[in-house]
């Protein structure tokens, strides 16, 4: 069995919608014009750079088949749990004095900039199993000290 994969419902149906677009253009690819193997005595390089291009869409495709057969959908847990820092969770956080907000996801939807971040990550990884009023240190370089103010879930 492989590793797990979390995602939101948004999540997957983005990285479906990936999965049909590789394989239509993996199958135009192929269906197109192929440039020849030899080009007088040497290797045609557009011949090269078309067998890269395949090899390239193949190992997505294959990433994105075991992310499939392996992903395990965010889901809000039951009223009775929402009070606990969990994947899915939005978490409002005061760091000296500044109020930030965060989403916890799946490694496969992280992104910091747009504010969501992964449960693997140190602070995803922190947070977890925690409640409004608890304190969080978390030590990279330097300690930080994260208070949740607010726990919320999203219905997706």
């Amino acid at each position: 069995m492989g590793k797990d994969f979390y995602l939101t419902k948004d999540g997957l149906r983005k990285l479906k919608k990936e999965y049909q677009s590789l394989k239509k253009f993996r199958f135009s690819k192929i269906n197109g014009e192929i440039p020849k193997i030899l080009h007088s005595e040497d290797v045609n390089p557009e011949y090269l750079s078309f067998r890269e291009d395949l090899s390239l869409i193949e190992n997505r495709i294959q990433e994105i088949e075991n992310i499939l057969k392996n992903v395990k959908i965010i889901n809000p847990p039951p009223k009775s749990k929402q009070n606990v820092v969990d994947l899915g969770t939005k978490v409002t956080v005061e760091i000296d004095g500044e109020v930030d907000e965060f989403e916890i996801v799946g490694t496969l939807e992280a992104n910091p900039i747009l504010g969501k971040i992964s449960n693997e990550s140190p602070i995803g990884k922190a947070l977890l199993g925690h409640q409004v009023g608890d304190e969080i240190i978390i030590s990279s370089p330097i300690k930080v000290v994260y208070k949740i103010k607010k726990i919320k879930y999203l219905t997706s």
